[in-house]
């Protein structure tokens, strides 16, 4: 748990800010005097603002990559550099709050898209049973399940803020901290943010809506696509700024070991299983495939078949990951109860303002309000008959798992800055699967029950662990606990109903018609594996070559975990569309030559390329997500019924273009693709040149 404050020291803070206290000592915060402006208009309207931005740019980026986002630096950027333009500039307290209500994006989404879409998914399968959910009751997942993990955190605020004082190295934190610190330097990034974010806009803009530019780059005009279709081999390369600056912040390993499971799928298992099904009578479908397979392409094969590999190795990766920290779990699970036992006992007056928190009998109150809200939830909100036995129990169960798994997260956020939810959640489908088949509650109503009850818990564990950072920020800079938990409760439900509201337009298909966008345009990566859960719990599907095809992935995920690869890396790359997974690799690759060693530089030059870079990469990626948002809201809107421009509607058609001949001629043809790939060839070389160009200031 030691770490070495000294090379982490974040410029501005107290000395002893990340270094354990000696005894008698006490740390005195940045900001310990009152009368500092705090809760303003100011901070809560754009902490308002960009929680509704970053939670739909979250949701779209976590949909459609597996990757979720953190909006705290960012959002951090920006609230610094806008004070530029008040007539008084934002204190520092005032932009810790605007980032504490900003950053609720981030962990309502991940609780959000890793669950909710595996129930659209099963909704557009027939026969399932299982109903599509509606906007409320997202909204009431996410919401009800933010204010649990929060309320499960503030007993153990004094615990893990004073008590361990220097004790985590509180990573996300620690980079947060620095760009609220350092002002001046915040202001002159959030400019490059804001470039970056408008360039990412304007590239996906051309490529998703105008149609300028190729949107996917298959190489099917040069010698090679031809090669690789006369092998049964298939390549594809997204044309997006959002996925290659997202590519860029994950780095050049991870997404190598991405690309590497995507190749595996598409040049290995893909022809693999079309040369053992070409065997097959012509007309033979076998399924879940829906076609003849001697007829199918390589993207259906892979769609069909492969990808439920990929769905096992997600799976199997997971629980091996939860199973394999469950010693470190059970470790934290009783210091956090220890933890409960050290509260604060002095009374509120003498307390000093960065140290005011809400008083426990306020918590006590709070956590029946939302448990009772949640029992009511279960009971009327999600539409099945004679509910009150598994709305009670499901109750229980999200309130106990989430008591105990919460403060882990926490503690996995001080500690290593990851949150493993994706495994907890899914033994908590497991578990509450099983008791709702003892109850007597089968296929679509249970499964359906099953994931409301995991959206809960899943959203519990992940804003638990994002508060933790909240909290940490404050205690160093010196805000005031009380106000940063109070309004961690209104960013929350912003968060719930935009997040909401982007996933239930990006589910709507392209081109109408019934059915979701989720697991076809939309990978949903998680929410597959969640999915298949539900499926092998209620046996919604009884395909036997689609549970060999989810047990053979699973045996991958153990093969990969023996050998010291990234099982659940791999797992992904395996699932998602090869087109995605190359950008993200582009992305990774211009990383690595960004932070090359560079002749005749300093190690505070090196630092300021690799911060520009990021933010760079920051910028492409948010303003990349949102312009994909808006353009699924157009097409949205467009299809229901609202008519604007018809000029306008032509262009974001996804069919075809009919804006003039040139364009018409371009989309499909061998200049859209030659235009795709220059176009792509300067956005790289912008980031890699204006990074490598940052010096540090003297």
């Amino acid at each position: 748990m030691s770490h070495d404050p000294e090379s982490t020291a974040i410029h501005g803070l107290p000395e002893n800010a990340r270094r354990p206290l000696q005894k008698g000592e006490a740390y005195v915060p940045l900001v310990p005097q009152d009368g500092v402006p705090e809760v303003t208009p100011r901070s809560v309207i754009l902490g308002l603002v960009f929680c509704a931005i970053f939670s739909m740019a979250a949701a779209y980026l976590a949909l459609k990559l597996g990757q979720g986002i953190e909006a705290a630096i960012p959002i951090s950027i920006l609230a610094v550099g806008l004070s530029r333009f008040y007539s008084r500039r934002s204190t520092i307290l005032e932009n810790v709050i605007t980032q504490s209500i900003g950053a609720n994006s981030s962990h309502v989404v991940s609780g959000a898209v890793f669950t909710i879409p595996a129930l659209y998914m099963l909704a557009a399968e027939p026969g399932s049973g299982v109903a599509y959910p509606t906007l409320l009751q997202v909204t009431l997942v996410s919401f009800l399940g933010g204010c649990l993990g929060i309320l499960f955190l503030v007993p153990l605020r004094y615990y893990f803020m004073v008590e361990n004082h220097g004790e985590f190295p509180w990573p996300e934190a620690t980079a947060t901290t620095e760009i609220l610190v350092t002002g001046e330097k915040a202001g002159n990034q959030a400019k490059i943010l804001a470039v970056a974010a408008g360039i990412g806009a304007l590239y996906d803009g051309l490529v998703g809506l105008f149609r300028a530019l190729a949107e996917n780059i298959r190489l099917k005009h040069v010698w090679v696509g031809d090669q690789l279709d006369k092998q049964f081999l298939h390549f594809n390369f997204l044309n997006s700024a959002a996925t290659l600056g997202i590519g860029y912040i994950i780095g050049l390993r991870y997404t190598a070991v991405m690309a590497a499971g995507s190749l595996f799928s598409m040049f290995v298992l893909v022809p693999l299983v079309h040369a053992i099904g070409s065997y097959l009578p012509a007309d033979a479908i076998l399924a879940p495939g829906t076609t003849a397979f001697v007829k199918m392409a390589p993207m259906q094969v892979f769609s069909a078949y492969v990808r439920i590999i990929g769905v096992g190795a997600i799976a199997g990766a997971a629980i091996m990951g939860v199973l394999a920290s469950m010693p470190a779990m059970v470790r934290s699970i009783k210091n956090n109860l220890e933890g409960l036992k050290h509260q604060d006992t002095r009374s509120a007056a003498v307390v000093a303002r960065p140290e005011r928190s809400i008083a426990l009998p306020m918590v006590g109150i709070g956590l029946v309000i939302t448990i009772l809200a949640t029992f009511l939830f279960f009971t009327f909100g999600i539409g099945i008959q004679k509910a009150f036995v598994p709305a009670l129990v499901g109750t229980l169960l999200v309130t106990v798992i989430a008591f105990f798994f919460a403060p882990v997260a926490a503690r996995a956020i001080a500690t290593i800055g990851t949150n493993p939810i994706s495994g907890m959640t899914m033994l908590t489908l497991i578990i509450t699967g099983f008791v709702m088949l003892k109850l007597g509650f089968h296929g679509g109503v249970g499964a359906f029950t099953t994931m409301m009850v995991g959206g809960v818990v899943c959203t519990a564990l992940a804003a638990s662990g994002a508060f933790s950072t909240d909290l940490k920020i404050g205690h160093w800079i010196g805000a005031t606990p009380a106000k940063q938990i109070a309004w961690k409760f209104v960013g929350t439900l912003v968060a719930a109903v935009f997040c909401g509201i982007a996933m239930y337009v990006l589910s709507r298909p392209e081109g109408g018609g019934a059915g979701t966008a989720f697991g076809k345009s939309i990978a949903a990566p998680q929410a597959g594996a969640m999915k298949a859960i539900l499926e092998g719990v209620f046996g919604t599907t009884s395909m036997p070559l689609r549970w060999y095809c989810f047990g053979l992935g699973v045996a991958l995920s153990v093969v990969l975990r023996m050998v010291e690869l990234p099982a659940l890396g791999f797992a992904l790359g395996m699932y998602l569309p090869i087109e995605l997974n190359t950008p993200l690799f582009l992305g990774g690759l211009l990383s690595h030559w960004v932070n090359r060693p560079k002749a005749g530089t300093t190690e505070a030059d090196a630092k300021e390329r690799e911060n520009r870079g990021v933010i760079l990469a920051s910028g492409l990626m948010a303003g990349g997500a949102i312009m994909g948002v808006l353009i699924a809201a157009l097409k949205f809107k467009w299809e229901n019924g609202f008519p604007v421009f018809s000029f306008m509607r032509e262009l974001a058609d996804g069919s075809e273009v009919k804006v003039n001949g040139l364009l018409s001629s371009m989309v499909d043809g061998p200049a859209a693709e030659r235009l795709g790939i220059l176009a792509l060839v300067a956005l790289s070389a912008y980031v890699v040149i204006y990074s490598r160009r940052a010096k540090a200031s003297s």
